[in-house]
């Protein structure tokens, strides 16, 4: 008896522990930063406070009169890297096409496809999960806040549909929940193997045969995205060459699932078949055919005419450039310089991932258009100078709107508090003036500039180190041991 009530009131010590932990965190917070980025230059020092869903309730250089936790954190604060293009099951093979066995053989981007079909055709949906809440953990430790994921692998092994059609997906999403990343689900129309051409055998996992099809996908899709407070739904489709004419209308009219992304002009061949099949090249043939405009993020559009350039910038669509997936599968470089002087807006992705940091797909960006056109001065505007501030501004507000975010605020009250932390303490960030914060880090800095990453105001990585690693690595590098692929 004795022991069955010491057991009893452990027990109510736990949940009095837990109620009074509860009650710690619907809180509200202050946070004390060495400076804050905002649309009219650096708040130093800043105070930020944040309510108990962790939205931003007020932004000042005096600490507010509240009575709430004061963390102070030795850190600029720039608004989270916004990834617009992941593939996330691709994270798997990172690394693992650069060993050639016949060097004299063509290896280009269609041979590396084979491979990525291979990979994509061996996944359960388990495995599928744990691979990108590790790739998502990743993201989260380089600066990204929210991802947009490119989605179509959609169906079992076999080919078949789900009894839930929206199951990987819907992995994707508890993914994303479990590492704490924000996530703009974009579930992908996958219909043929080319222009005017069958899927083959290894689309299988991708493939939704009519438009019908695939807005059924989308539906259950969007009602996964539910189970997460973070999540949201995209339509996509997933090229030219790969939905017909007819389809790609009937999906576009679903323009309430707003934005829409598709991979478009990526390798010279697709233009070359595109040429042949609409007797057009891909982006014209777009922008001839539906109205493009600012719901729009064309992923790659690496070979464009001028005229091409200039009607994509005038329809007000985005351009989505993913400079290290590009430069590793040779696709070619996007003419930034001319897109640029036309104002047209571009953010960043990492799609295969064969690199993850934005600092490091930013400089790969400015820099082939620098050996291109023998000019420094790429990242500016008319208003705007200051290359590392274009860059993180750019990339930042058509970023959101590729994830179906309009607002251009860096930190607007009311808004969760998404933000990536500069360690003040680092070397070069030590030493330099405020103005000179962004460049620096985009031009010199790394991952171990990086202090943490904050998510609805809660650190998801600190002091480098993801707050879930143990487990989500735990789970990674069983699946991978699993598929036997590394």
């Amino acid at each position: 008896n004795k022991s069955r009530k010491n057991q009893k009131i452990s027990t109510q010590n736990v949940r009095r522990t837990d109620r009074h932990f509860k009650r710690n965190e619907q809180m509200s917070k202050v946070w004390k930063f060495d400076g804050l980025l905002q649309e009219e230059g650096w708040l130093t020092p800043c105070y930020v406070k944040t309510d108990s869903k962790g939205h931003i309730e007020e932004i000042s250089q005096i600490r507010p009169n509240d009575t709430g936790h004061l963390e102070s954190v030795e850190g600029f604060v720039i608004p989270g890297f916004q990834n617009s293009h992941s593939h996330s099951f691709q994270y798997a093979m990172s690394g693992l096409a650069e060993i050639h066995p016949d060097p004299a053989s063509q290896d280009d981007f269609w041979s590396w496809r084979e491979t990525m079909y291979s990979i994509a055709l061996s996944m359960n949906p388990d495995q599928f999960e744990h691979i990108a809440a590790m790739l998502y953990a990743e993201m989260l430790s380089h600066g990204y806040t929210h991802v947009a994921e490119f989605h179509y692998v959609h169906h079992n092994k076999d080919g078949r549909p789900y009894s839930n059609l929206a199951e990987m997906g819907e992995r994707l999403v508890s993914a994303a929940k479990t590492a704490g990343i924000g996530i703009t689900l974009v579930p992908i129309f996958y219909q043929k193997g080319g222009f005017g051409k069958k899927a083959v055998e290894k689309q299988r996992r991708f493939i939704s045969k009519t438009s019908a099809d695939y807005l059924e996908l989308l539906s259950a899709s969007d009602k996964a995205t539910n189970n997460y407070s973070k999540a949201n739904i995209g339509l996509g489709i997933h090229s030219l060459r790969a939905v017909d004419q007819h389809s790609i209308g009937e999906a576009f009219q679903e323009s309430k699932h707003s934005p829409i992304h598709i991979h478009i002009a990526e390798q010279l061949k697709e233009v070359e078949d595109s040429l042949a099949f609409y007797n057009q090249r891909p982006v014209e043939w777009l922008l001839d055919n539906f109205n493009v405009n600012k719901k729009f993020h064309l992923v790659h559009a690496t070979h464009l005419s001028e005229n091409e350039v200039a009607g994509i910038a005038r329809s007000g669509a985005h351009v989505v450039l993913c400079p290290s997936t590009e430069g590793n599968l040779g696709d070619g470089i996007f003419p930034l310089h001319s897109f640029q002087e036309q104002s047209g807006n571009w953010s960043i992705g990492t799609d295969s991932h064969i690199g993850l940091n934005p600092l490091e797909e930013l400089r790969i960006l400015d820099y082939g258009q620098r050996l291109t056109t023998h000019r420094r001065n790429q990242f500016i505007s008319p208003t705007n100078g200051d290359s590392g501030l274009f860059a993180v501004d750019m990339a930042l507000t058509s970023g959101r709107k590729a994830m179906g975010n309009s607002n251009e605020t860096y930190f607007k009250i009311g808004q969760p508090m998404d933000a990536v932390v500069i360690d003040s303490k680092s070397p070069l960030i030590a030493t330099c003036e405020a103005k000179n914060i962004l460049s620096t880090l985009v031009y010199s800095g790394d991952r171990t500039n990086v202090y943490g990453t904050l998510v609805d105001g809660e650190w998801k990585v600190k002091d480098g180190r993801h707050q879930k690693l143990d487990g989500i690595l735990s789970n990674f590098k069983k699946s991978l041991s699993e598929l036997k692929i590394r």
